[in-house]
């Protein structure tokens, strides 16, 4: 029986990985109905990347009310894995879905997500996944931090919790009251972004505008940030300032590492991390990965390229939308063959409708191949 290992990206506006990975199964199994078959649908740190991992791996939907990024109760809710790993999106508890009245990213907070956190910590969680895809505030993590223990002091001594538009009132920080089970936890925060905390590609400057922030408000936001910056660095003696992903999710990669600790990696890694890639794959004869475009951006984190990399020898097929300029360096990147699905020329718009099918098509096409040569015993 031959065993195939699905771990494909989203094709962006098109299929979400757990559809890309049914329609590879799909074609997988018109030719080989006995196959085994593993799909890992990858999340990308936004919305659906609990349910990604729980498609992938098992486990329960903890659901919680908590502190929505407006102030004001919300239901949401973490994934809690079989091996202990808390799974939590941003977007589920500070995204920009929440915000119901007008977007102000100087006033929304990242208070629940650390609600979330501490539930976890509290209920069998022992790792912790932080996806920081999809928020609606620039708080640096402040606000996560204070639901967990961190206290926050203004220049008149008074305890309080930052938002965006107050981060240049914080005189000192004290983590010494931070929860001991958040604490205890290993927190490994997913960041396919290499943003700075401030400046002109920082945090403000450029998922500002997305939040709703005006020009003077980005002003004010990345000032707020470089004055959070010194502070982390004067009392926790973390350099956060020019660290790459720290300005992830309005800063929030920035707080993740200060008061967490937690090590920002990309997506694809936390990922393969989570499922035990290299144990998953042992006797699998290939593995198929794709996503919407492959070109020579794809060479940078993305999926087909962290999935090549740590495939250990087990053949890789990229099974993709569109195939542009640069996309043939992934072949020096471990990928074995690359395939498009789009089998007419036809524009986009009349593409997308029909992607699904187009590659469940293509998949059968491929293993038909294989089919062939496993026949022949030519496997090689």
């Amino acid at each position: 029986m031959k065993k195939f290992v699905l771990v494909p990206d989203s094709f962006k506006g098109t299929m979400t990985s757990a559809q890309v990975c049914a329609s590879m199964e799909a074609g997988i199994r018109r030719v080989l109905p006995q196959a085994q078959v593993v799909s890992l649908p990858v999340a990308d740190g936004g919305e659906g990347s609990a349910e990604a991992f729980l498609t992938a791996l098992g486990g329960q939907r903890v659901v919680r009310t908590v502190t929505g990024p407006e102030g004001r109760p919300l239901e949401s809710f973490y994934a809690l894995l079989p091996d202990g790993t808390a799974v939590i999106e941003m977007a589920a508890a500070a995204g920009l879905p929440q915000v119901t009245g007008e977007k102000n990213p100087e006033t929304t907070t990242t208070y629940g997500v650390g609600e979330l956190l501490v539930h976890a910590a509290h209920h069998g969680a022992r790792r912790a996944v932080m996806c920081l895809g999809g928020s609606a505030t620039n708080d640096g993590g402040c606000g996560a931090a204070s639901a967990c223990g961190v206290r926050f002091v203004n220049g008149a001594g008074e305890s309080f919790v930052p938002v965006g538009g107050t981060l240049g009132e914080i005189a000192s920080v004290d983590v010494t009251g931070l929860d001991p089970a958040v604490a205890a936890l290993e927190i490994v925060t997913m960041c396919d972004i290499d943003n700075p905390l401030c400046g002109p590609t920082g945090a403000a400057a450029v998922f500002g505008p997305q939040k709703g922030a005006d020009a003077a408000q980005i002003q004010r936001l990345d000032a707020g940030l470089a004055h959070l910056a010194r502070i982390l660095e004067r009392d926790l003696g973390m350099s956060t300032q020019d660290l790459p992903g720290a300005g992830a999710a309005g800063g929030m990669g920035a707080g993740m590492a200060a008061f967490f600790g937690s090590r920002l990696q990309p997506g694809i890694e936390t990922v393969l991390d989570t499922v035990r890639f290299e144990e998953v794959i042992r006797d699998a004869d290939w593995i198929f990965t794709g996503e919407g475009r492959l070109d020579g951006q794809s060479l940078r984190g993305k999926v087909v390229s962290g999935v090549a990399r740590r495939a250990g020898g087990v053949p890789v097929a990229a099974i993709v939308g569109d195939v542009g300029d640069g996309a043939s360096a992934v072949y020096d990147r471990g990928v074995s063959a690359v395939f498009s699905i789009n089998r007419v020329a036809v524009p986009y718009l009349e593409a997308r409708p029909r992607a699904r099918r187009d590659l469940e098509d293509t998949v059968a096409d491929v293993v038909r191949v294989m089919k062939i040569s496993w026949s022949a015993g030519k496997e090689d």
